[in-house]
């Protein structure tokens, strides 16, 4: 990140969306500009907690709360231009924004894709753009998922130019979001610096990122231990957590957590313990047979997972700890019956 901050000139802001664990905002604060949102209770904690650059968004901003969204915001983006006609009087003569949807995308998933038919998520018309260009500062343009393929970034990027080069040339700055896996190993980081230099030199303005995975990946492990053990015609282990309460987009998406290791001969299925059918984090292969006590580290789970996090089942929820740089393991937040029961009513 430090890299394409200096050599793209881009800013990147943290999706607070993906990750919202504040407790570490004093580090990503050192390689990060700030952050964007999609609510008002995001807007508030960026603004609170992470200070810097902060950009509101939501896909539709209510009455009651639009106030208060501007006042904890340096930029303020709506996803329509009925959002915009509506509430940017109310702006205070902060910077605005548009969300433009550029109708092509990259997106594994249809449930993710915000280029699916009758797509509510931004405004696609140019001519319907330009006609408000006299009001907005910038465009906010998401369109990318999971994306580790720079040329299909590439593509995507020259497809939205050839589209909507009159509207980016009247604007001062433009976000181009997340999804953008730069950094996944060997991503061709130098290149993606170089387009999106050019792209902000072509068009005169200001670009941003708004990582979300990409700033967390591999940096987080849920640990668990294993309750039971036992065999259905796999062998399986039985552990006391659950994707549906803890790791829910492993059954949004049908993914399999990462588990265990590659040299393991022992293989097992690692299933949580609601009583959900389909709760199974995935396969591993394991050194050693699982027995009931083991400690298991499900890899990558930081992204999607503690914004996400609920009690289906009444389920414990696991303790967020950080390890520091020496090793030792500041415990920084625990829960209770206490937090579940305050959870309802």
């Amino acid at each position: 990140m430090d890299q394409i901050r200096k050599q793209s000139g881009a800013r990147l802001l943290l999706a607070l969306k993906c990750f919202a664990t504040w407790s570490v905002f004093d580090q990503m604060r050192q390689h990060m500009d700030g952050t964007t949102s999609s609510s008002l209770y995001e807007v508030k904690l960026g603004q609170q907690k992470f200070g810097k650059e902060t950009h509101a968004y939501s896909v539709a901003f209510a009455d009651h709360e639009i106030d208060e969204v501007i006042s904890h915001c340096d930029k303020i983006i709506f996803n329509s231009l009925s959002q915009l006609t509506r509430f940017e009087s109310r702006a205070k003569k902060k910077p605005v924004g548009l969300r433009l949807n550029p109708g092509v995308s990259l997106a594994g998933f249809d449930l993710a894709d915000p280029a699916r038919p009758f797509s509510r998520l931004g405004e696609s018309d140019p001519h319907a753009i330009l006609s408000v260009i006299d009001r907005i500062s910038g465009v906010m343009i998401h369109n990318n998922c999971e994306n580790a393929s720079f040329e299909r970034f590439d593509a995507l990027l020259t497809e939205v130019e050839s589209r909507y080069a009159d509207v980016l040339q009247q604007l001062e700055w433009v976000s181009l979001g997340g999804g953008i896996s730069f950094t996944e190993p060997d991503y061709p980081v130098e290149a993606f610096c170089e387009r999106l230099k050019r792209f902000a030199q072509d068009y005169g303005v200001q670009v941003y990122l708004e990582p979300g995975e990409a700033a967390v990946r591999h940096t987080t492990t849920l640990e668990v231990s294993v309750l039971d053990v036992g065999f259905r015609g796999k062998h399986l282990a039985v552990v006391d957590s659950s994707t549906e309460a803890h790791m829910l987009d492993l059954l949004i998406y049908r993914e399999s957590a990462p588990l265990g290791n590659a040299s393991g001969i022992h293989q097992y299925q690692v299933c949580g313990k609601t009583c959900l059918a389909g709760d199974i984090f995935g396969e591993g292969l394991f050194d050693q047979p699982l027995q009931v006590g083991d400690r298991l580290s499900i890899g990558d789970a930081g992204g999607y997972t503690m914004v996400k996090k609920n009690w289906f089942n009444g389920i414990h929820m696991p303790a967020i700890a950080i390890r520091k740089v020496d090793g030792t393991i500041e415990l920084v937040r625990e829960f209770s019956y206490d937090d579940y029961v305050a959870s309802l009513s």
